[in-house]
């Protein structure tokens, strides 16, 4: 049995996620089981395309918030909170503060790419 070696520890989106799936289908003839779940729960949930989800990242970036890294920002785009309350259930999960005149900042961001599909 072969032993998997992590090459990189980097947190990505799912838009993201979808798009390496995507490479990995083609390139293999009969991608596995894995491989077809994970890609039919993505296109389920998954909002944006990924050239939204680029533009999205960059936006929130250039609000140049304190202690918000791409860990935070990504999962951000993945859930695209619809509301005060549910970004601030985002962040509950990491061990960060984000004072109320950022999240106010983050959501005016998230509004413009909420009504977004892909």
């Amino acid at each position: 049995m072969t032993q998997p070696m992590v090459i990189n520890d980097e947190p990505i989106t799912m838009v993201e996620l979808r798009e390496e799936l995507a490479r990995i289908e083609k390139r293999d003839k009969e991608p596995s089981f894995r491989v077809g779940r994970t890609t039919e729960y993505l296109n389920a949930f998954v909002q944006l395309s990924p050239q939204k989800a680029e533009e999205f990242k960059k936006r929130i970036l250039e609000l140049n918030i304190p202690r918000i890294k791409d860990e935070h920002i990504d999962k951000i785009i993945d859930v695209m909170p619809a509301s005060v309350e549910e970004l601030k259930s985002v962040l509950m999960g990491y061990m960060i503060t984000v004072n109320n005149e950022n999240i106010k900042k983050i959501m005016n961001a998230v509004g413009g790419f909420t009504s977004e599909k892909k």
